[in-house]
């Protein structure tokens, strides 16, 4: 099971958290020998799959050493300075050595990749800074200084990809200038900062991503502590805070903003434990302290984040510290105007509205193009998405130009136009007829026509209009489109499986569409319940709905789950309530 896998099974079981439970270790606040069992059991799984050597390069073996050198310096381990723990941290540091390019980098997916070779190097100085000093294993010491000087080098010079990867950099630099100082480390890393670090005043980072965040939070902790900069953990704080109210009860984030892979992925917060933790001992915060005090009562914690905790703990002992506490919000609502998306949060009800996709709509990684605009959780009750779409020129789904708030209400529009294209003037004609290869006005497909040059007849037009206000704690979905008559369009409400339909019924026989049948329907799930309505079904076209940018590539965003469709032919007018 990968870690992505993984984290979607813990937010399945994350669903029985409750929040009453949040203080329930707090007295202890960590159990010490808790830690060193996981790290035991984690030391025993590496020794296995040491023991016949490695053929695999992966980032989890910067991890494996750092477990090993914390449980070979841990008194009270299993496996305090045992020999066999040298063994392994030889076997693992020699083969890093071997796959290591002429320049210190190494091959995941991308070739000789600094950024990559960074995310590894990290957990490896923390176990080079672990067994510093200590005259048992000098061997493995040299080994691990020789990995890390030659990656040193690479990184002072190489380059990177996105956003994040410049401060995944920066981090490892600074724990290699910290083990083995050298001015060409801080040179390094003081030119990737001159070129700021966006963190807007919501705490949002430019991917809008929460992988990346806990990846970026993670490094300005690290920057910050390595080379005396304090003013990055003003970010960290931010974010954390944002994080925190993107946070459903059970742990889950929203992550319908986000401008890489995880837009469409199920995550949640437990990899952000030692972040919370360490502000909130470095700031005696007790918001801090009570969010990692809610992260250790997920489930999932034990086996995916205590088997990392004692090299933690013995790299950095701030983490080892008794935290503060004190209650969590759990009623706010909040416009974050930077990504144009509205989160709200009574208790154990929560809801997300966004129209911040990133226009003009260009599918590819680093931009968001998420369709989904509204989400709801009520207890256990999951509503994951609404989305809508149409049959206009197999333009897709309905995505906002951003969110106008007026007065207590959220305005989400888009405007669409469909031209066809007359003959080229004269002055741009080709006698041999090879035009340039452009892609429509519309930026629906690519010919070789020449589009811009082309003048535009018959231009279709629909406006997306939908209005989102909440009355008496009832969420109200006001939806007018219009522009050219009688397009078919077709909203999409998605609850997670597992759950009871009540005044529902199949579309064709369906086991996973359904119309509303009655005024008022509802979907239960342990006893939680979201009721919604009324209802409209003009038209059975509820499929395909991603248009020609997907269709193209055979592509889906078609999401497992429970889909109840809302139907009608412009101009469609209907007020959905959600409640």
């Amino acid at each position: 099971m990968n870690r992505s896998q993984f984290i979607k099974s813990v937010s399945a079981a994350a669903l029985a958290l409750k929040f009453n439970n949040l203080f329930a270790q707090n007295e202890a606040n960590y159990d010490w020998q808790k830690i060193v069992e996981a790290n035991n059991k984690a030391v025993s799984e590496i020794l296995k799959a040491t023991q016949t050597g490695l053929k695999t390069l992966k980032r989890s073996l910067g991890f494996d050493l750092a477990n090993l050198a914390a449980g070979f310096s841990e008194k009270t381990s299993n496996y305090y300075e045992k020999e066999e723990l040298i063994s392994s941290m030889k076997v693992i540091s020699e083969f890093i050595i071997s796959q290591q390019k002429a320049d210190g980098t190494l091959d995941f997916g991308n070739l000789s990749s600094p950024p990559d070779t960074a995310f590894i190097i990290e957990p490896i100085c923390a176990a080079g800074n672990i067994l510093k000093g200590n005259t048992k294993c000098q061997e493995v010491s040299l080994l691990i200084k020789k990995i890390i000087e030659k990656a040193g080098a690479g990184l002072a010079v190489g380059g990177v990809h996105t956003p994040n990867h410049r401060w995944v950099v920066c981090a490892a630099l600074a724990k290699i200038n910290h083990l083995y100082p050298n001015p060409k480390y801080t040179k390094r890393i003081t030119e990737w900062l001159s070129e700021g670090v966006f963190c807007d005043k919501d705490g949002i980072y430019l991917e809008r991503s929460m992988t990346y965040a806990e990846v970026i939070d993670r490094s300005m902790i690290t920057v910050a502590t390595c080379t005396n900069r304090p003013e990055l953990l003003k970010m960290v704080e931010r974010n954390l805070h944002w994080v925190y109210e993107c946070m459903e009860p059970n742990g889950n984030l929203v992550t319908f903003p986000s401008r890489r892979q995880d837009a469409y992925l199920n995550w949640n917060i437990l990899l952000f434990y030692p972040q919370y933790r360490f502000m909130a001992n470095k700031f005696n915060d007790g918001f801090m302290g009570s969010v990692a005090a809610f992260i250790e009562n997920m489930p999932g914690f034990d086996p995916t984040i205590s088997k990392d905790l004692l090299y933690l703990f013995l790299e950095d002992d701030i983490l080892a510290k008794k935290y503060p506490t004190k209650p969590l919000p759990t009623d706010f609502q909040k416009f974050y105007a930077g990504i144009n998306m509205l989160r709200g949060r009574k208790g154990e009800e929560t809801f997300t509205l966004f129209g911040g996709t990133d226009q003009p709509i260009i599918i590819g990684s680093g931009r968001s193009t998420n369709p989904s605009f509204f989400g709801m959780q009520k207890g256990k009750a999951v509503l994951k998405h609404i989305r809508m779409s149409s049959s206009f020129f197999s333009t897709g789904f309905f995505r906002s130009e951003g969110i106008k708030k007026v007065g207590n209400q959220y305005h989400l529009y888009q405007k669409i136009e469909a031209p066809y294209y007359q003959p080229l003037p004269d002055k741009y004609k080709k006698a041999n007829g090879d035009y340039e290869l452009s892609q429509s006005t519309d930026r629906r497909f690519w010919n070789k026509m020449d589009f811009k040059n082309r003048p535009k007849s018959n231009i279709s037009v629909l406006e997306y209009k939908v209005v989102f206000e909440e009355i008496n704690g009832e969420k109200v979905l006001n939806f007018d489109v219009r522009g050219t008559n009688g397009v078919p369009v077709v909203i999409e409400l998605t609850f997670t499986k597992g759950g009871k339909l009540m005044g529902c019924e199949s579309i064709a026989g369906s086991e996973e569409n359904f119309s509303i049948k009655d005024k008022e329907a509802s979907y239960e799930f342990e006893g939680n319940k979201i009721i919604f309505g009324p209802g409209e079904f003009a038209h059975q076209t509820v499929n395909n709905m991603e248009g020609e940018m997907y269709s193209t590539h055979f592509g889906s965003l078609r999401s497992n789950g429970m889909h109840v469709y809302i139907t009608g032919r412009t101009p469609f007018v209907h007020t959905l309530k959600i409640s």
